[in-house]
């Protein structure tokens, strides 16, 4: 008897142990690094504000999506891929994959070594994107607009995507960011933060300790400082020797004057959202008023029904998005009424 006691004693207490120690290794108390909708928010803001800079998709959008796209961060392709945008392969890329099952079976996703490659290749994916290309023409702040285009391109299959992303945004009062809201110097400990660092970010805000890169209609673009010279540039920027005279619709022999705006990506075909006219002031030239704008300055002609080489008038008004019409032009023209004597 107390041999058969003894043994039902050590059963139980084994099976006791068992029992205590399930909870540690369940799949609830692993998911330790969870992170609920605020968290993510502070956590991330910094990188969805900081791509708005550089590419002007509000940041809003880019949040939105984020914490609709990763479920805040904990999804398995964002905490194992570092995908917090759910972008597919699609056949032009070439980095890392993974595969999962989404809209069919063992889909290919792209993979990132870190949050921000994440960041940085959506911004990348909307603004190379051909479909995505009328998003421009929104205004920066018109996070509604935004989310519904982001439906009507086919960034997602669900038919409420746009409402989805609204409410998130409403909810969590994302839209302050799109207007340089709380942007202060409190500072938050993301999971990556040593990526947050500017110096560490290639072709953002600074590429160099010489030059900062500023944007404008969405192009980047530099100031030229005593003492730079265009192979100068070229070579602290990594770029061809022909691309800045290309991106700058410039001569070879051009020189280079200091405060010189240079862009360092190609020119667009019309001005920004929001500014659809420009009033010609003294000493302006068809090619500085194009620079100003960071618009192709053949377009400028195109649009304000001029020739190439001709020069504007001081108190004209030039046409930056539309294109002047032959009423325009009449109603322009000043009406010189003969009176008899």
């Amino acid at each position: 008897m107390t041999k058969k006691l003894l043994f039902l004693v050590l059963v139980l207490l084994i099976v006791s142990c068992k029992v205590q120690r399930a909870p540690i290794s369940s799949p609830k108390s692993n998911n330790i690094s969870s992170l609920n909708r605020t968290e993510y928010i502070k956590n991330y803001k910094d990188l969805a504000i900081k791509e708005m800079n550089r590419s002007q998709i509000p940041a809003s959008i880019t949040l939105a999506q984020a914490l609709l796209e990763s479920d805040n961060g904990n999804s398995t392709l964002a905490q194992k891929s570092n995908n917090h945008f759910g972008i597919k392969c699609h056949s032009g890329w070439r980095g890392n994959k993974v595969y999962h099952d989404d809209d069919k079976r063992n889909e290919c996703f792209r993979k990132y070594k870190t949050v921000y490659k994440s960041y940085k290749d959506h911004s990348n994916f909307i603004v190379n994107g051909p479909r995505y290309a009328f998003l421009f023409e929104y205004n920066p702040t018109d996070y509604k607009s935004w989310s519904k285009g982001l439906q009507k391109a086919g960034y997602a299959t669900s038919k409420s995507y746009a409402t989805m992303l609204i409410k998130i945004i409403e909810d969590n009062q994302l839209y302050i960011f799109d207007k340089g809201g709380t942007l202060t110097n409190e500072t938050y400990s993301a999971v990556d933060s040593q990526e947050v660092v500017l110096a560490d970010i290639d072709n953002f805000k600074i590429y160099t300790e010489k030059h900062r890169v500023y944007n404008k209609n969405r192009i980047d673009y530099i100031i030229a400082k005593k003492g730079d010279t265009f192979n100068s540039i070229s070579e602290e920027l990594g770029m061809l020797s022909w691309e800045l005279f290309k991106y700058n619709e410039l001569e070879e022999n051009a020189k280079l004057m200091q405060g010189q705006i240079l862009f360092i990506q190609p020119k667009r075909n019309k001005a920004e959202h929001g500014l659809d006219f420009h009033e010609v002031m003294n000493g302006e030239s068809m090619y500085a008023i194009s620079q100003m704008y960071g618009m192709k300055i053949k377009k400028l002609y195109e649009k304000n029904l001029m020739d190439v080489g001709d020069e504007p008038k001081v108190g004209q008004k030039l046409w930056l998005r539309n294109f002047k019409t032959h009423t325009d032009v009449i109603e322009e023209t000043p009406i010189i009424e003969d009176f008899d004597e």
